[in-house]
């Protein structure tokens, strides 16, 4: 069950079929979870780790095969949380969409995915609806109405690497983008060396930093993307342009 410490929350837990953000505690308490559950749960966890390298091919395979073990089960409530876990996978990396998978079974969806949509939208939440987020989520949730200080502060206080950039997200929807929040989820990514969303943030800072003035930091955040993308640190600034195809 390592990859499932890894990844929650907020991504899905199989292990007993469990809803985002539960705890390993009560696994051991339950009968063996269902083959298709624990298949779903690897092939999603092993999509996701290509999406984030950017294997396009396998993560595109390893989604088709989670989906295929959730269907097994004819469940539209369980389909949609797969959709929903896809769809902030990618929100890590800034690949803002409206979750179309997920809309589709929306209307089938348990009133924590539905709060969990909203809030990778950046939408206005209850108090009740924050109540419904993954326990590290609620915090940035409820810290998006308290200033960019409170919400970046909350940002960094997520201990996993994968939820850190997703709330990272949320608050630059919300609020707009900031050089210490832009910092925080490039260390991130970093880290992780995870190239997809690396590439992604550090592009959106360099822009950041040229609109600021900031030439000597633009310049050191497009070298580092050069480098990411096997090209020489030197390499002609408009190479840029196609590095974030």
């Amino acid at each position: 069950m390592t990859v499932i410490r890894r990844l929650s929350p907020p991504w899905i837990r199989w292990c007993a079929i469990a809803l985002l953000g539960g705890t390993l505690a009560a696994c051991s308490q339950k009968p063996p979870a269902a083959d298709w559950a624990l298949n779903a749960e690897s092939a999603s966890d092993r999509a996701t780790q290509a999406y984030l390298r950017a294997d396009q091919r396998v993560q595109a395979l390893e989604w088709d095969k989670a989906r295929a073990e959730v269907r097994r089960t004819a469940s539209p409530q369980l389909l949609a949380r797969l959709a929903l876990m896809r769809c902030a996978v990618e929100h890590a990396s800034l690949q803002w969409n409206e979750c179309g998978e997920y809309q589709l079974l929306a209307i089938d969806a348990d009133p924590q995915e539905q709060a969990y949509a909203r809030y990778l939208q950046a939408q206005p939440l209850s108090a009740q609806q924050i109540a419904l987020l993954p326990e590290t989520q609620q915090p940035v949730a409820r810290a998006l109405a308290n200033g960019e200080g409170a919400a970046l502060a909350a940002v960094k206080a997520v201990s996993a690497p994968l939820s850190r950039l997703l709330a990272a997200s949320v608050v630059l929807r919300a609020q707009g983008p900031s050089p210490a929040l832009l910092v925080a989820a490039v260390d991130t990514a970093a880290a992780q060396g995870w190239r997809r969303p690396l590439l992604a943030w550090l592009l959106l800072a360099a822009s950041q930093a040229r609109q600021a003035g900031d030439m000597e930091n633009a310049q050191r955040l497009e070298r580092r993307v050069r480098v990411l993308e096997g090209q020489a640190p030197s390499a002609p600034a408009s190479d840029l342009a196609a590095a974030g195809r």
